[in-house]
């Protein structure tokens, strides 16, 4: 895969840009917009970006770097999920304590952010408390959004309990938009000079790309990403007016900014920012070293969250104007439905063979995978990736009847359909691995499938859908079910 990000340079400038932001204060909160691990978006979209840079980069820091957490009371009660993942926010908050403390980071509390007494939530407080997790809950500030005296008051910000913390940097996360960071911050910012300590506030936030044109593919990669949100880039006002300088930034932070600046000066008497993009410290853009390759990436990564929302659509978890928000963004970049050249074979094989297929370009060569009596197209189509790139003749049979059949007699003992699921087939191959050594070589090369491009068509079940998704292949679906008995949309 040909490179268009320097990883080891956006490591450096970034690590140096966020060190001269909180030598400005005794204290900065910095909120982290995205994700803060495994961010695959930008991997996508940025060809040389590591999913993990961030985090790495915060271990070099994080001696003088403590995280809070912050989720949404609505967002729990509603059982809100990651659909990358299709887990609940609430235990994605868990699952990003475990790794951050495994990584060496201290993580400070969870802030619950406007609590209603909600029963679940009250629930999920016991669990973290019982986990040794510090809590903290805040409601609705009184008087915002207009009445800035009042919201910094000890009637507004004042009524949120103090968060105890020691460290300069202080990390503000979450596992999705909407979770209270920014509100968290603020607070804790009000409390701190109340204490005398120069707290301040900034916003660490990937994309948009400040320092790439509005209509950029990138930029617009991330309005796709947000379809669901509304989120619109636009040119920060701000800055233009105060610096004579183009910069982009998104309507939320925009809309949002006049707020946030008279807060800011009440709080601390001053005027610290005097746009929506000064407050970011992102040099995303200075480390992109070939624009051509990221461009092309992003277009691609369009049309793969444009298949998502017309999935979601289907599924009834999405609504008809996301994928039609994005449709009109692959009109600005004249593309269309068939843009990956993995869709048009794999939509061919289903017509001239009947069956469900998954397409995956490896190399310069696609191959397909298609549903047969004993295996689902994804399991079909690894075993033919790994075939090619083991160099494994295609007559020869990986798996051994030995180890088959007393998986097929379980499945049909627990009615768990008659196919062999790719997680099961992957199983099944690493046993056959201990006394092959040819499929432990092949096994060997499904790390080779990284970045690969895959389509299917049909909604494909999650059980394999995460398998493939584990491969770091990127997958995209037609929005049609799978008319099987081993259909499990759930």
């Amino acid at each position: 895969m040909k490179k268009g990000f320097d990883n080891k340079k956006y490591v450096k400038v970034q690590s140096q840009k966020i060190r001269e932001r909180f030598k400005l204060f005794d204290k900065l909160y910095l909120e982290i917009g995205g994700k803060l691990f495994d961010d695959s978006h930008a991997a996508r979209v940025l060809p040389g970006f590591e999913n993990d840079v961030k985090i790495k980069m915060f271990q070099e820091l994080k001696d003088d770097l403590e995280i809070i957490y912050c989720i949404n009371a609505g967002d729990i009660e509603k059982n809100k999920t990651r659909a990358e993942y299709g887990i609940t926010y609430d235990t994605e908050i868990i699952k990003l304590i475990n790794n951050s403390r495994k990584m060496g980071f201290s993580v400070n509390s969870v802030v619950i952010t406007l609590y209603k007494n909600q029963p679940s939530v009250d629930k999920f407080i016991k669990k973290l408390n019982r986990n040794g997790i510090k809590t903290y809950i805040h409601t609705f500030t009184k008087g915002y959004p207009t009445d800035v005296d009042t919201i910094v008051s000890d009637e507004g910000y004042g009524a949120n309990p103090y968060i105890e913390t020691t460290k300069p940097l202080i990390l503000v996360n979450a596992p999705g938009p909407g979770s209270g960071k920014l509100a968290t911050s603020l607070s804790q910012i009000y409390h701190e000079h109340k204490r005398g300590v120069n707290a301040g506030y900034a916003k660490f936030e990937t994309f948009p790309v400040w320092s790439l044109p509005l209509k950029h593919p990138v930029n617009l990669a991330y309005e796709a990403a947000t379809a669901d949100l509304k989120d619109v880039n636009m040119i920060d006002p701000f800055h233009l007016e105060k610096y004579g300088i183009t910069a982009v930034n998104y309507n939320r932070d925009i809309e949002v900014f006049p707020v946030l600046k008279a807060i800011l000066n009440k709080v601390t008497g001053k005027d610290i920012y005097f746009s929506p993009t000064d407050m970011g410290v992102n040099v995303i853009g200075s480390c992109i070293i070939d624009d051509e390759v990221v461009q092309e990436a992003a277009k691609k990564e369009i049309v793969r969250r444009y298949y998502q929302a017309t999935n979601e659509y289907k599924l009834g978890t999405g609504d008809e104007d996301a994928f039609k928000r994005i449709k009109l963004l692959m009109n600005e970049l004249n593309i269309d439905e068939n843009y990956l050249d993995v869709i048009e074979p794999a939509l061919e094989k289903r017509d001239k063979e009947g069956v469900p297929v998954i397409s995956m370009k490896v190399g310069r060569k696609i191959l397909t995978g298609k549903q047969t009596d004993l295996l689902t197209p994804a399991g079909s189509l690894i075993l033919n990736a790994i075939k090619e790139l083991t160099k494994i003749p295609d007559k020869i049979n990986l798996l051994s009847p030995n180890v088959l059949d007393p998986m097929l007699k379980l499945k049909e003992e627990l009615h768990s359909g008659n196919r062999l699921t790719l997680p099961e087939i992957l199983t099944a191959l690493s046993i056959c691995s201990t006394t092959n050594p040819i499929i432990e070589k092949a096994l060997a090369n499904l790390k080779k499938l990284n970045g690969c491009e895959a389509h299917a068509t049909y909604i494909v079940d999650n059980g394999d859908k995460k398998t493939l998704k584990s491969l770091k292949i990127n997958l995209s679906c037609e929005p049609e079910y799978m008319l099987s008995d081993d259909a499990n949309l759930d």
